[in-house]
């Protein structure tokens, strides 16, 4: 008689562990961190209509690293699950923590039961009235949360990444400040020398504005977000406060014409 075929579950779990991780990592980083006005998302995503990073709520963004399919649906389901409790209880009652729970048990679910976890990490960050009210949380393919304090790097390069940002960001940086901190941590190679130099066009960013009264999500592109990673020009250290330049503090707070070329859509999809 053939005996059947026997593989310890700690093996089984081990390895759809491994599997998750190398996928992952092989794909384009995502960076999340916080600044004196907010919370900045920042991808590598030369696609402009698959996006990685999105508005959930009112106050809640997600960005995500992976395979496209998969982290999509979870954005679709996370936006499903805030309309649902915000419209049956009260939109205050939508939170970031919520949000990142109800992950949990979906990513948790799948690694357990299904032969291939989702090849999937995102991040769900909530912006509050002060830096030290705002909320970050990490989702790994498993489903295990983490809070995140200042920053968090998902994908390819993580680890590098991480060690940057750990030596390099600080509460109170400016927006012009983080954003040229992260594009200098994604351009650079495994080894850490600076290897290439990444075109705003390449990038995806976003933020959640903490000075817009609701829907605290923005996009920023085109002359935008070029004058925002000009760290020499004075006049775009500070574009909340700067009087010098008046639209570009219209643009982010919604007060105003926005010049980011109509590209400062709500939400969207990526790769």
């Amino acid at each position: 008689m053939t005996m059947p075929y026997y593989v310890p579950q700690e093996q089984i779990i081990k390895d759809r562990a491994d599997y998750a991780r190398r996928n992952i990592a092989r794909g384009r980083p995502a960076i999340v961190l916080g600044y004196d006005g907010g919370i900045a998302f920042i991808a590598e995503n030369p696609s402009r209509s698959l996006h990685k990073i999105s508005e959930i709520y009112d106050r809640i963004g997600f960005a995500a690293v992976g395979k496209y399919n998969e982290f999509e649906n979870l954005r679709t389901a996370g936006i499903r699950y805030a309309d649902l409790r915000g419209y049956s209880n009260d939109r205050a009652d939508v939170t970031a923590r919520g949000l990142a729970n109800a992950y949990a048990q979906t990513l948790g679910s799948i690694f357990t039961t299904e032969s291939k976890p989702l090849e999937v990490e995102i991040v769900v960050a909530e912006v509050g009235l002060s830096q030290d009210d705002d909320q970050v949380f990490r989702l790994s393919y498993d489903g295990s949360v983490s809070e995140m304090a200042g920053f968090v790097a998902m994908g390819g390069q993580a680890e590098q990444i991480t060690t940057g940002l750990t030596e390099r960001w600080r509460e109170g940086l400016s927006l012009s400040e983080v954003l040229t901190l992260a594009v200098d941590l994604l351009n650079r190679d495994p080894a850490g020398t600076v290897s290439r130099s990444l075109a705003p066009a390449q990038l995806e960013v976003a933020i959640l504005d903490r000075l817009r009264p609701r829907r605290a999500f923005r996009r920023l592109a085109g002359q935008l977000l070029e004058r925002l990673l000009q760290p020499d020009d004075p006049t775009t250290d500070a574009p909340h406060t700067d009087e010098r330049r008046p639209g570009l503090h219209n643009t982010l707070t919604g007060e105003g014409p926005d010049p980011s070329d109509g590209t400062a859509q709500p939400s969207g999809t990526e790769e």
